[in-house]
């Protein structure tokens, strides 16, 4: 069987190549059947690797590129200086066929931009849109979008209700996955026009599995596997959990360090903490992934160390194995028909 080939952006992100490359050994030592193109200053990134270990060094190989683009780089820039950029090359790799999927952990503006306007997004739909799982009660549930889209018309929340349920259920072996639509309500009058329109959208399609609007705390419940969003109120979600996830982590030890009593409780709890922790690690979430492009882009947090960022990796060899992006055509396709839908405008 012919190798899985993801080319990596890997001095894009906050730690650049000190966290892509240990990330891209430990993936294709977990992973026999991937091979990784590390893309980026090939001075730096033969220096990386010259302890690696054999086996591991066989599927590794580098691209060089001549730019990075800077995490804080307006998109356009980016797009129009920065052609020779780790970023670019990495999705022009994809592009040209030489990789079938690239993760980057750089600029998520910029990153969304390079893929768009180079991979083009697939028929019928008008913007890509990030989604990636969140930790909830039922195991994740898969959120979209988290920022790329700030506005959104209705048309463009179907489509991503569409491309969520084809990710959840390709991916992650989830039947008819159930789809939310965020409101500040799940009463049918609560909403601006643009999410009740969009709601109209969903419901009317027998093929999606939509069970109505849903508000921010059932994100985490297990009444639903897809939930829908504009990309402001997708990102300001995903933002404010990450921070409540990291005061209660805070909160717990400060009381645990209270006093001697506090802090022997700690010790006859560690086993719970620990398997607690390994469940809302947000490293075994990072990766989301860049839907809609006629192609596989994984976004990684900017600040992911080598568990997180190899994680990405292992996000992108899965929409690889199961075609995601073709089986989102494919169902968009059948369902603007059954709709009478076409794409909105961008």
């Amino acid at each position: 069987m012919r190798p899985i080939r993801i080319s990596l952006d890997a001095m894009g992100g906050d730690h650049g190549v000190a966290s892509v490359v240990p990330a891209a050994i430990r993936a294709v030592e977990r992973d026999p059947g991937i091979e990784l193109i590390l893309v980026g200053d090939q001075t730096i990134l033969e220096a990386r690797l010259a302890k690696a270990p054999a086996s591991a060094r066989a599927r590794i190989s580098i691209k060089h590129a001549t730019q990075v683009v800077a995490m804080d780089e307006p998109a356009a820039d980016a797009l129009r200086r920065k052609k020779d950029s780790s970023m670019r090359v990495a999705i022009d790799l994809v592009k040209e066929g030489e990789a079938q999927a690239a993760v980057s952990a750089g600029n998520t503006g910029a990153l969304m931009a390079t893929a768009k306007f180079v991979l083009k997004t697939l028929p019928g739909i008008d913007r890509p849109a990030l989604c990636s799982a969140i930790p909830s009660v039922g195991g994740h549930t898969h959120m979209l979008d988290l920022g790329a889209n700030a506005d959104c018309s209705s048309e463009q929340l179907f489509q991503f209700a569409v491309m969520g349920s084809v990710l959840a259920s390709a991916v992650y072996g989830i039947d008819k996955p159930s789809i939310g639509l965020l409101n500040i309500g799940s009463e049918e009058i609560k909403g601006n026009d643009v999410v009740r329109a969009a709601a109209q959208l969903i419901q009317s399609n027998g093929s999606l599995n939509y069970i109505g609007f849903v508000e921010g705390n059932d994100i985490f419940s297990d009444r639903v596997d897809v939930v829908v969003a504009d990309g402001f109120a997708g990102n300001v979600a995903l933002k404010t959990a990450e921070g409540l996830a990291k005061m209660v982590a805070r909160f717990l030890r400060e009381e645990f360090e209270r006093n001697l009593y506090t802090k022997f409780a700690a010790l006859v709890s560690l086993s719970v903490m620990r398997s607690a922790g390994k469940r809302l690690d947000p490293r075994r979430y990072n990766g989301a992934s860049l839907l809609g492009l006629n192609g596989i882009v994984i976004k990684s947090h900017g600040s992911a160390d080598e568990v997180a960022f190899a994680h990405a990796i292992r996000i992108a060899m899965l929409e690889v194995e199961k075609q995601v992006p073709a089986r989102i055509a494919s169902l968009l396709g059948a369902q603007l028909a059954a709709n009478g839908t076409t794409a909105g405008t961008a």
